[in-house]
């Protein structure tokens, strides 16, 4: 009996032993390799990541060519970290859950850094400058935001050019078309089932004016300032790494050479 007891004794100990030992290594004090994003990409050999069909950013050009620059730059730092690109086109208003879920490891399409999104992603600093602008089509009497009071306005939902008109005193008073993607917005104007349209000015310059499909449509007003970044799970060191690639692409010229190529001005 004395021996089946201190067999017991000797089991229960070992089995605290393993137990303080997981959980020292899941502790923030005792971080495990397990629980770094960056090793976590790399088992996978892969960077899976979440885009829409946004121009210049990612799109397919009039030869079906995966192609713009947040594309390029993407395969580029992945081919730098050691990992294959994999491109999947998401749900922009359900890229956050995508995200968490590890459905996606990044969200790298021309995502407007704020407050809100710091909170709950790590996102790198800013690459790449934008602003939300007003398109509407050309002969629209436009003064500013008063002319569309009680005029219908369309954005991308979930997007910066919702909160936009979220926060503008103006255009909340107008009727809001919400749309999946930023090209629908645009196309909702041309088709003058909208009267204005909220976009990235990064997109607008690049689908309007001579030479576009739209070129019946013009931007008319530059409204908030805006920085783009790279948005990665919450605590993520991927995020780390792609900032000190951001720099010695910085640094070389690399990074203002594609910014050129596709019409963009870099964050400084």
């Amino acid at each position: 009996m004395k021996k089946l007891t201190t067999l017991f004794l000797i089991l229960t100990i070992m089995f605290a032993l393993v137990a303080c030992g997981k959980k020292d290594a899941n502790s923030t004090g005792g971080k495990s390799q397990s629980e770094s994003d960056l090793n976590y990409v790399k088992g996978n050999g892969k960077l899976i990541i979440g885009y829409t069909d946004y121009a210049p950013m990612n799109y397919t050009d009039e030869s079906g060519t995966f192609t713009g620059f947040d594309t390029e730059l993407a395969s580029l730092i992945c081919n730098k970290l050691g990992l294959e690109p994999q491109f999947v086109e998401i749900n922009w208003d359900t890229k956050e859950i995508e995200l968490k879920a590890k459905s996606i490891d990044c969200i790298w399409n021309g995502l407007t850094i704020d407050d809100e999104r710091k909170a709950t992603m790590e996102i790198t600093k800013p690459y790449v400058k934008n602003a939300q602008v007003v398109v509407v089509k050309e002969g629209t009497v436009y003064e500013d935001t008063k002319s569309l009071i009680g005029k219908s306005i369309s954005a991308e939902q979930g997007s910066a050019g919702e909160k936009t008109i979220e926060e503008d005193d103006n255009l909340k008073q107008a009727s809001f078309v919400p749309k999946t993607l930023q090209t629908e917005a645009l196309m909702e104007v041309k088709a003058g089932t909208a009267d204005a349209a909220v976009l990235d000015l990064t997109l607008a310059k690049t689908m309007t004016g001579i030479g576009t499909n739209y070129e019946d449509v013009i931007i008319v007003d530059h409204l908030a300032e805006e920085n783009y970044g790279v948005a990665f799970r919450k605590g993520s060191d991927i995020c780390q790494e792609v900032n000190k690639i951001f720099d010695k692409l910085i640094e070389d010229g690399t990074l203002s050479t594609l910014a050129d190529k596709y019409g963009l001005e870099l964050a400084k």
